[in-house]
């Protein structure tokens, strides 16, 4: 069955249009449907690269009995978060007022209208993790629209109510001061984890704008426990899993404590803003460890995210062969293997490689001991990258969005400063002369291109990057 999504360009919406859902883009086609039919809404909100997305998508959209019920009680919209951040704004915070969490894949029941009475995020199969099956979901929220809608009605009408409240709350128009200024670095401080870096506990995210916040503030402060926290986040990072020891560049975030077993997969504007954050600590403190990241990060997008064009792609999906993390993984047999006894034995030592491993399938690389030969480290790890190539790679997002090419432009033009490198001035370069000759149209920036097709005008995100 091809469903409503086949002309799309997204690569997310196109990796659902052979699903038995119905499924629609997000447009008038779908709305004027739900509305002649009196048939609420699910949407379903996800990107490309995102782990439990195509967890839910393999248990329940790809069933022909979940699919069924879907298509009998609902019109069924997909999103991609990163086409329409607009939407999943809106959406997000509903959700998260009805439920006090969220994230992805994000999943809204809707009125006709559009408004939103009901959500979450992942649903099982069946019920399980004290969570109910999603099928027991579906039929629930289309026996409560059409025999209780008093209710319904009742629900948006106070979640519109609230949501419209906090979007008018008056903007402090008081100028930032030194008490202001204060004020955050100590809130950063009280939630900084000493013993590991970071901020609060998992999952961890790397937060790299907290961390240019606390760069400035050392500049203008000299208060050296705010390097210290920089020091501390950025190393922690740079040495655990979360960091890519073989390819470089930065997976999403950390499911522990300490930076180790990562979610796997890679977003190009985590890229852009923490390699500058490493580039300016470098600046500040001089050590090589934080040049050394950031080249390497930069390194990794030259190979694997750019395109022909000049455009950088957008993300790179955590799983391979439909196993979250395989591609990254080792165990001390395929080290030996590459290797040698002798080296492989040096270079799981230093990346903590067991026989018994550290994750699903082997082990998760991290740096385990710093005393190995540095020598052995490098020539070993380009080793290891070649022969990681030949494996299934993950999937890639190859849309191009403008905001996050405009990040990453701003990093590689920096850097080739910095650094003196020809071939990031020359990636600056090439991006630069992209979003100006394929993104502009009608005198107007777009939002994203995939495959020289460019569509959706240009967010304020867009045209501030």
């Amino acid at each position: 069955m091809t469903n409503h999504l086949a002309g799309e360009t997204s690569p997310y919406l196109l990796q659902h249009a052979d699903n038995p859902v119905d499924w629609y883009p997000w447009g008038d086609e779908a709305l004027s449907r739900a509305r002649a039919e009196d048939k609420p809404i699910l949407l379903s909100i996800g990107y490309s690269a995102c782990h439990w997305c195509h967890v839910m998508a393999h248990e329940s959209f790809e069933n022909q009995e979940t699919a069924s019920l879907m298509n009998e009680h609902f019109i069924n919209i997909k999103v991609d978060r990163e086409e329409r951040p607009d939407l999943d704004t809106i959406y997000m915070q509903a959700v998260q007022a009805i439920t006090g969490r969220g994230g992805w894949p994000l999943t809204v029941f809707l009125t006709p209208e559009a408004k939103p009475f009901f959500g979450g995020t992942y649903f099982p199969p069946e019920d399980r993790f004290g969570m109910a099956g999603f099928p027991r979901v579906i039929q629930a929220v289309a026996d409560t629209y059409h025999n209780r809608r008093p209710e319904i009605d009742k629900t948006t009408e106070e979640l519109f109510a609230a949501l419209s409240s906090e979007k008018a709350a008056p903007l402090a128009d008081e100028p930032l001061t030194a008490d202001i200024l204060q004020e955050a670095y100590l809130a950063l401080q009280q939630s900084f984890d000493a013993r590991n870096g970071g901020f609060d506990g998992a999952p961890k995210f790397p937060q790299p704008m907290a961390l240019e916040f606390l760069l400035r503030y050392f500049h203008r402060t000299r208060d050296t426990a705010a390097m210290d926290m920089i020091d501390s986040t950025l190393e922690k990072m740079a040495k655990g899993g979360i960091y890519d020891q073989i390819g470089g560049g930065f997976h999403r975030y950390s499911t522990d404590d300490y930076w180790l077993v990562p979610h796997f997969e890679k977003m190009l504007y985590d890229n852009a803003l923490l390699s500058q954050v490493y580039l300016h600590a470098y600046l500040a403190s001089g050590k090589p460890l934080f040049r050394s990241i950031a080249e390497e990060t930069l390194d990794y997008v030259l190979r694997e995210m750019t395109d022909a064009s000049g455009g950088f792609y957008s993300t790179q999906d955590a799983d391979s062969e439909g196993i979250e993390g395989k591609y990254f993984v080792w165990t001390p047999q395929e080290i030996a293997e590459v290797l040698g006894d002798e080296a492989g034995q040096a270079v799981c030592r230093r990346f903590g490689v067991t026989a018994k491993g550290n994750f699903d399938h082997g082990n998760i690389l991290y740096v385990a001991d710093d005393q190995a030969d540095a020598s052995i480290t490098k020539e070993a790890k380009s080793s290891l990258l070649k022969k990681r190539e030949q494996r299934i790679k993950p999937g890639r997002d190859e849309k191009i969005l403008a905001s996050w090419n405009g990040l990453m432009l701003t990093s590689m033009a920096e850097a080739a400063c910095v650094l003196d490198r020809q071939d990031y001035l020359a990636a600056a370069t090439a991006n630069g002369r992209f979003l100006l000759d394929s993104m502009m149209a009608d005198d107007r920036l777009k939002h994203t291109c995939k495959d020289g097709q460019t569509k959706i005008d240009g967010y304020l995100d867009d045209y501030a990057m």
